[in-house]
């Protein structure tokens, strides 16, 4: 018999996440005291449980999203699951994730427009067991980097016109570093919300990054970096690390300054090959539609991998207005230059 849990074990749950295959730090209690520490962020983390042995059968981790409070974050609403949810792929496995589902969605009682699962390992295996729960599946691409190899092998595998922008950068000057203490935290937000706000998409709110800082560092689950040229800041990343992954998470860079990107991309991979095992791209975007920074990435010779991600829309009439109100945010943001 499955028993599903809201309160679970922390040792139990890191342990199950950490020994199976596809673990990763999304999935972590680690990332669920991040979220509550988020302004707008609601975690949701769930435990199937055998009854009889104890022993965990699946977990999932999710958080619901706000844009804002009040009316805008009602309509903004959504429920994302990154590398989740991780569960024993035997039948009772598959068993126990359908219980977690089924339960999640009572917990969640239509707080989010939509629940997402952002895939980070292939879960072709539970397409079986999704589709019929009402999540269906959507198309989305990667690139991944092998780490674990010399560096002179990466540099060989990375494309043309990047080993360009990549020795163009050496040469005007541009350095990067690992922010020293908290305070830096903003520095390395601006230029995130800078990018973010020249593609006119909503952002976290900097208590991510903070939080994310507070908890994790000495841990080794992130590395933040910052561009600099001149003695001024002109692009940042923020990286999450876990049993060999690194994570590109957030990234930023001063729109006027060239190859400040590959700069920062061709400094963490020197810095982590031989040591990490994959360098995860953190997407590409739907393979039939635009997507700006899809070259960018592939042109750094990583394997490409379609993962894909699983949806389920809770509310469509909801959904329309947030996908109405998405547009008309982008378009009065390219003429207003207004504040994501």
């Amino acid at each position: 018999m499955i028993e599903i849990k809201d309160s679970i074990d922390r040792e139990k749950w890191d342990e199950f996440v950490f020994n199976h295959p596809k673990g990763n730090i999304f999935q972590t209690s680690y990332m669920a005291d991040v979220y509550s520490s988020t302004k707008n962020y609601e975690p949701i983390s769930l435990a199937a449980v055998d009854s009889e042995s104890l022993e965990i059968m699946a977990v999932t981790l999710a958080v619901i999203i706000r844009d804002a409070t009040g009316l805008i974050g009602s309509i903004s609403s959504r429920s994302i699951i990154n590398g989740g949810p991780i569960f024993i792929e035997d039948k009772k496995g598959f068993e126990a994730v359908t219980q977690l589902l089924n339960y999640y969605e009572q917990v969640l009682q239509n707080r989010a427009i939509y629940t997402q699962m952002r895939n980070v390992w292939n879960m072709e295996n539970a397409r079986n067991t999704l589709e019929p729960l009402g999540y269906q599946y959507e198309p989305h691409l990667n690139y991944l980097i092998n780490l674990d190899r010399s560096i002179e092998d990466i540099w060989k595998d990375i494309h043309k016109p990047r080993r360009k922008g990549i020795n163009r950068a050496e040469k005007i000057g541009i350095q990067i570093r690992k922010i020293e203490d908290k305070t830096e935290i903003k520095d390395c937000y601006r230029q995130i919300e800078e990018t973010y706000k020249n593609v006119r998409l909503p952002l976290a709110d900097i208590s991510l990054l903070e939080s994310v800082y507070e908890k994790f560092v000495g841990t080794g689950f992130v590395d933040f970096y910052l561009a600099n040229l001149d003695g001024e800041v002109v692009g940042s990343r923020v990286v999450l690390k876990y049993k060999g992954m690194v994570h590109d998470w957030y990234a930023g860079s001063k729109q006027e300054i060239n190859y400040v990107n590959e700069a920062v991309v061709w400094h963490m991979l020197r810095e982590y090959a031989g040591k990490e095992k994959v360098f995860d791209f953190g997407g590409a975007g739907h393979p039939d539609k635009p997507y700006g920074v899809r070259e960018f990435k592939k042109r750094f010779g990583g394997e490409e991998v379609n993962y894909g991600r699983y949806k389920k829309v809770h509310n469509k009439s909801r959904e329309e207005i947030m996908k109405s109100g998405l547009k008309i945010y982008k378009t009065v943001g390219k003429y207003m230059n207004i504040k994501a």
